[in-house]
């Protein structure tokens, strides 16, 4: 069974920096692309950025140089770090993890943690 457990959000000025994280667990699981999504209120989930297990990441244009994805594979941990945030960042952010169990490969998501940035 894999679990994801993110942490980080809470609510930052326009301007201001967030950190979340997203933990993934499960026994005799290896982790492949790891990504975040994030769905504002209203509207559909969109894909934000994501980073493959060898380090190569991709941005959507909305928040490329603001936005830094990082991971640990050690810890089977991908980082968020989101700077000069905006108030159209507000958002539930979610992480996407794709792990392979044996000769399965699946796509899980986070439960998902709110970041909201005041005006």
């Amino acid at each position: 069974q894999v679990q994801l457990v993110e942490s980080g959000g809470g609510l930052v000025q326009a301007g201001g920096s967030l950190r979340l994280s997203c933990a993934a667990s499960g026994s005799m699981a290896r982790f492949g692309t790891m990504a975040w999504y994030r769905q504002a209120p209203g509207k559909e989930r969109e894909w934000v950025t994501n980073i493959m297990r060898d380090g190569r990441t991709n941005y959507a244009d909305s928040v490329k140089g603001r936005f830094t994805i990082s991971r640990d594979n050690t810890k089977n941990t991908v980082y968020l770090e989101m700077n000069s945030l905006k108030p159209e960042d507000t958002a539930v952010y979610y992480c996407n993890v794709a792990a392979k169990v044996g000769d399965v490969i699946k796509n899980y998501w986070g439960q998902g943690t709110q970041v909201t940035v005041s005006s």
